[in-house]
């Protein structure tokens, strides 16, 4: 049995760090029960094959290993997959020169790519470091280009914080294409190249996969495109209306213990 699992968005900072008391604080008042739901939940893990497939745009695969270890998830940093450096090396492997609009935490993996005179803009950052100057400098290395080129670190209309919804980087590449006519590749899910890394990752066939996340769109219905199948969990960005979207999942769990607990017990009899 095979999983793909894909967590929440992660804010940086304060934000994270209440996300890591509630759960602590809900593990508190389940008590024993909550000790049997990890133990089982660490069972399927160590007996699978599982990776977590994040637009977590802003954070390196180290920096969302370390935070799904303080949710008690024995991960390790190679289980991780985030499109900063998956965007890097499509960088360098198509001699792309990208004027960068991305979070401090992710540079690193920018190291050697030559960024001057841009022929695209790579775009990541929407929290604490966006700002009308950052977007309107990209704005303007955009429309000076002859065949403008955004890369996207994924395509959602928002995230979720702590805090609440938050716009995310869907909505301002949308603005961009509209003031310079640019092309605009998204790397991230849902783009079928970003699961592809996934399913290497794996070196599973998509039919032999699960991907469970909280985003119809992006994490069901990216998956489902895919030939994997898709299961929704009523967590996180999850809203009633999803169910009026045209993506139907393969199954829907209350939660993530749920989800994994339907496939220990069922298998792929989904």
């Amino acid at each position: 049995m095979h999983l793909e699992e894909q967590k929440v968005r992660w804010a940086a900072g304060h934000e994270s760090e209440e996300m890591d008391e509630r759960v602590r604080q809900r593990r508190s008042e389940e008590g024993g029960n909550g000790v049997k739901k990890k133990k089982k939940r660490k069972d399927l893990y160590q007996h699978s094959k599982v990776k977590f497939l994040s637009n977590a745009k802003g954070n390196s695969n180290r920096n969302v290993a370390r935070r799904l270890q303080r949710l008690g998830i024995d991960v390790r940093e190679e289980d991780v997959i985030t499109p900063a450096p998956v965007v890097a090396q499509y960088c360098r492997e198509n001699e792309l020169r990208p004027h960068l609009f991305v979070r401090d935490d992710v540079l690193e993996y920018f190291d050697g790519i030559e960024t001057t005179s841009p022929n695209c803009v790579v775009m990541g950052e929407v929290e604490e470091g966006f700002s009308f100057d950052r977007i309107n400098r990209a704005f303007r290395v955009l429309i000076d280009m002859p065949k403008p080129l955004l890369i996207t670190m994924g395509n959602g209309k928002f995230f979720q914080r702590v805090d609440g919804p938050c716009i995310d980087v869907g909505a301002f590449a949308a603005a961009l294409k509209f003031s310079t006519n640019c092309e605009v590749l998204n790397i991230g899910k849902p783009s079928r190249f970003y699961f592809e890394q996934g399913m290497n990752a794996l070196g599973l066939k998509p039919e032999e996969i699960v991907m469970v996340g909280d985003d119809l769109m992006s994490d069901v219905g990216g998956a489902q495109a895919c030939g994997m199948r898709g299961i929704q969990v009523r967590t996180g960005k999850w809203r009633p209306d999803f169910e009026k979207m045209p993506v139907t999942p393969d199954l829907t769990a209350d939660c993530l213990f749920d989800a994994v607990k339907h496939i220990a017990d069922n298998g792929f009899r989904l």
